[in-house]
């Protein structure tokens, strides 16, 4: 599977973040429609796969496809490049601002949603046979989420939000964890397994995903689900976001580069035997 050890991927996931900002509008706007529409085509399969079997572990085990395809073909997700585009800076690369950061983390937003409502719009087409009849049961069960992840926390109030804050935490968390993971490897096969186990983690515990949600919930509103645009922007898409960033950028981010890229000096103990005193690495 050709292992690439921390210390290599580290400087690879600089490397890529200085990659990220100096990209051109058009290829940056290009791999996030590309990255958005995928990643959504994906979550209808996933959610498909959870009706017709009625097995939630199912759709999760399968979901990993859509993000796996899409990192291969090059495509950006804004979860991926919270985590990457600031490290470029913060190693002080030449040119790398935090101008350039802010700039590519805007045109994927706008990319990714791009992408995720045009599946969106095909997709409501399937599931209603062209807007000429009621949604699926597939199309329902969208609508279902979406009420249940806006309103749901609109009615809990402040922990409401805490919550779908933190979901949204744990998300980039992993998310960005298979972003990385991908790095450890130069096979495609070690990059799909690698790529595969933290995707299934965040999908199958029900984290928030600001991409899926770009698909999921104006998906929902099209298939007549209970709830507004406003809904969910306040309610989700907004904290989900934020809370994506802060999941992505200390969880995986923050902590490779300060323990992998920046590694610290080793510290050097002095054991003393038998009158000998003899110098060793402690770890």
């Amino acid at each position: 599977m050709s292992y690439i050890q921390p210390k290599e991927f580290a400087a690879k996931m600089v490397d890529a973040g200085e990659g990220k900002i100096f990209m051109s509008t058009k290829d940056t706007l290009i791999r996030a429609y590309m990255a958005g529409a995928i990643l959504a085509l994906a979550a209808a399969f996933a959610v498909t796969i959870t009706v017709n079997t009625g097995q939630p572990l199912v759709g999760a085990l399968l979901f990993p496809v859509g993000f796996c395809m899409l990192y291969l073909l090059g495509f950006d997700l804004l979860t991926g490049v919270f985590t990457l585009a600031p490290l470029a800076v913060l190693a002080k690369r030449p040119g790398c601002t935090w101008g350039g950061v802010l700039r590519n983390w805007g045109l994927v937003f706008v990319g990714n949603f791009a992408g995720a409502m045009t599946t969106a719009v095909l997709m409501a087409i399937v599931f209603t046979m062209g807007f000429s009849a009621e949604p699926n049961a597939v199309g329902q069960k969208i609508g279902q989420i979406g009420e249940a992840r806006t309103l749901g926390y609109a009615a809990a109030g402040g922990a409401g939000m805490l919550t779908v804050f933190v979901r949204a935490v744990l998300c980039n968390w992993m998310v960005s964890t298979g972003v990385v993971a991908a790095m450890m490897s130069n096979s495609v096969s070690g990059k799909i397994m690698a790529m595969w186990m933290p995707i299934l983690v965040f999908f199958y515990l029900g984290f928030e995903h600001s991409i899926v949600n770009m698909f999921l919930f104006p998906s929902g509103i099209m298939l007549g689900g209970q709830f507004t645009w406003a809904d969910y922007l306040l309610y989700n898409e907004i904290p989900v976001v934020l809370g994506n960033l802060v999941g992505g950028l200390t969880f995986v981010g923050g902590m490779i580069y300060m323990t992998h890229f920046k590694e610290s000096p080793k510290r050097n103990a002095t054991i003393s035997r038998n009158g000998d005193a003899t110098g060793v690495a402690a770890e």
